[in-house]
């Protein structure tokens, strides 16, 4: 299953990657192959995580960062609305529904 990102979704992964880049060398990388893995498993089964917002957002949190992929199913895979941190500006990203 496809999946792609709202493009202010786009903007704050790539700012979190270089940023954790900044503080530890190769832990940008991390953060991407986290992403991609568990981007992976969303698409196998997007229903699988918790509902954030009815009917259809929901929230899956990586293990290894303080961020969680917040999205929506859509008829060819699902869209990612935020990579948000999980104790900052909670519901931010509702403008971009």
């Amino acid at each position: 299953m496809n999946y792609d990102f709202h493009p202010a979704a786009e903007a704050e992964f790539l700012e979190s990657v270089g940023y954790f880049e900044s503080k530890v060398p190769g832990l940008g990388g991390a953060l991407i192959e986290e992403f991609e893995a568990l981007a992976n498993l969303v698409g196998e089964s997007p229903k699988a995580w918790q509902v954030e917002l009815p009917p259809d957002i929901r929230r899956v949190p990586l293990h290894r960062f303080p961020l969680s992929i917040v999205y929506r199913e859509m008829s060819d895979g699902f869209q990612v609305l935020a990579v948000a941190h999980d104790r900052r500006r909670p519901q931010y990203w509702l403008g971009r529904l």
